[in-house]
């Protein structure tokens, strides 16, 4: 489904759960798009929350938006849960929708309830953690390129997303390359393998932009002070992820004000959605009771 904004912006999302669950906005990572992995849904239905997911700007069929910052995530998600006719929340990110995450956290206090942030990036440059520091290869080419600006890093996303654009459940360990150990490829199979193929596909379906405009925001300012949040943040990180380090975790939980920290060494960057996510929503529930 789609939504029109002000500016005549397509915002794709989709819906999938109880009718009367307070919502579970859920920003997924770079790149991605809205599509259903349905042990999601489940896990959201369980807990009495209605799963909501969204493409963001440039991601599939919703418009890009150039030059956003991750904090102007925020009007498309009340614009969003307007639509649905919600007045609370409760949000998680994964990965490179983590910083969405914490966008919602610190700039609708109001009305989000609680965050959940499952292996999302600290802010670019943050004192005390090296950024690139132990990611895999692929990541530090790419971000090395954003920082370099648009003209760089356009033409490296174009090369990936070639491959992106039809990769399959059985091919898309290897498109990882140095970006899974062991523990993440173990995780890829079955339909996890799918979803994550499909997820990738859609996101480079109608071009880059999206894609493109994530790493940018990523490497600028992100237009919230995190020092500022004041509901329940919880932050779940994995030893073994190598597309954002346990470091980025460890940061998090040392800088985002009370949050939880659920850091647990045997987990990767994907393992830890198919394995801890039940758990992620769990806990997000309870602070609406």
């Amino acid at each position: 489904m789609e939504i029109e904004r002000p500016d005549g912006r397509k915002l794709e999302y989709l819906v999938a759960g109880p009718d009367d669950g307070v919502p579970l906005v859920m920003h997924t990572g770079t790149p991605s798009a809205a599509l259903l992995y349905q042990p999601m849904a489940d896990a959201a239905a369980r807990h009495g929350l209605r799963l909501v997911l969204y493409s963001r700007p440039g991601y599939a069929n919703s418009t890009p938006q150039p030059g956003r910052t991750v904090g102007d995530v925020v009007p498309e998600i009340v614009a969003l849960l307007d639509h649905l006719g919600a007045s609370r929340f409760v949000t998680a990110g994964w990965s490179g929708g983590g910083p969405h995450a914490l966008a919602c956290a610190t700039l609708l206090p109001n009305w989000c309830a609680a965050a959940a942030v499952i292996a999302g990036p600290t802010p670019f440059g943050a004192d005390g953690i090296d950024w690139l520091g132990g990611m895999g290869a692929e990541n530090i080419e790419e971000f090395g390129a954003a920082v370099e600006g648009e003209a760089k890093l356009t033409p490296y996303l174009e090369a990936a997303a070639a491959e992106l654009a039809t990769v399959t459940a059985d091919e898309v360990a290897t498109a990882l390359g140095d970006l899974v150990d062991a523990v993440d490829r173990n995780a890829l199979t079955d339909d996890f393998a799918a979803y994550n193929a499909a997820s990738f596909r859609a996101s480079v379906s109608t071009g880059i932009s999206g894609w493109r405009d994530d790493d940018l925001a990523f490497v600028k300012e992100w237009g919230f002070d995190l020092a500022t949040i004041k509901i329940p943040v919880s932050i779940w990180q994995g030893g073994h992820d190598r597309m954002v380090p346990f470091a980025h975790g460890q940061w998090l939980a040392a800088h985002v004000p009370g949050a939880t920290a659920h850091l647990d060494p045997a987990e990767g960057h994907l393992s830890i959605v198919l394995t801890r996510f039940d758990a992620i929503v769990e806990e997000l529930a309870g602070y609406l009771r």
